[in-house]
């Protein structure tokens, strides 16, 4: 069952409203001092990085970059392959559950068998302990549908990239990513391609008010460093940053309080 072109674009544009409503939200709400808390100060400083409105600029993209990617596979990819998988396989013979347990999203169930499948963004997802728990969730699962006597064939799919699975690997799970992932849930060899088609000129209209949001965050960032983080000329007071960042507790407190005024429009 080929999904139409029309009813594909339609979809996916929902999903990328969603991924950018959400991704303005996470700015207008990102605040700069627990942002800071996180990041290494000596590193920009090693960089040579100078004044206020620079440091304000990395911070900011180092956040877009992180929280963009997960938010991307939770409003994005996870959805889209859960409903891929229930258009594209006829329900004459296919069984599609959705979040089928712990550490499950999609499960594919025919006569022969079933195969609960995972969906992850990128294939660099995975430590021992989080391998091993998914492991765990794949395992309890097979436990549940023992009484129907089908096939048991877990996946995980990455949504992008290339997983190669060495045939001595000790996993109790296959690992699927990109075009051939895609393939496996919607029976359409080139559905990796169409995916990207299919965001036709959605990021276009979308991208202003993204960099509307992200120049705001900008603007309220620099104010609040310079009150906070800034001498006299503008240039970055190394001491009080590294103080705020590493130092005793009542650094923050003192930044907090300025941060507090700047979030009610008191300065």
């Amino acid at each position: 069952m080929t999904i139409s072109t029309e009813l594909l674009e339609s979809k996916i544009g929902e999903f990328l409203d969603i991924f950018y409503r959400k991704r303005c939200v996470a700015l207008n709400d990102l605040k700069l001092i627990n942002t800071l808390k996180r990041k290494n100060p000596y590193l920009y400083r090693a960089v040579g990085v100078a004044d206020a409105s620079e440091i304000v600029e990395e911070i900011l993209k180092a956040h877009v970059s992180s929280s963009d990617e997960t938010l991307f596979g939770n409003e994005f990819f996870e959805p889209l392959a859960k409903w891929v998988a229930q258009q594209a396989n006829p329900k004459e013979t296919h069984t599609i559950t959705t979040s089928d347990g712990e550490g499950v999203d999609i499960t594919l169930t025919t006569e022969k068998g079933s195969m609960p499948s995972a969906v992850k963004s990128g294939v660099n997802v995975f430590n021992a302990d989080s391998r091993k728990k998914q492991g765990e969730n794949f395992a309890a699962l097979n436990r549940r549908l023992m009484k129907l006597a089908l096939h048991f064939d877990p996946v995980v799919g990455y949504c992008y990239g290339r997983k190669q699975q060495s045939s001595r690997s000790k996993s109790t799970f296959k690992e699927l990513a990109g075009q051939v992932f895609w393939q496996l849930i919607t029976n359409e060899e080139d559905f990796y391609l169409r995916i990207a088609r299919a965001m036709a000129t959605k990021p276009a209209t979308h991208k202003p008010d993204f960099q509307l949001a992200f120049d705001q965050a900008k603007n309220r960032f620099a104010l609040e460093f310079l009150l906070d983080f800034s001498d006299e000329q503008g240039a970055i007071n190394w001491d009080k940053l590294l103080e705020f960042n590493s130092g005793p507790k009542k650094a923050v407190k003192a930044v907090e309080k300025i941060a507090k005024k700047v979030a009610t429009g008191k300065i």
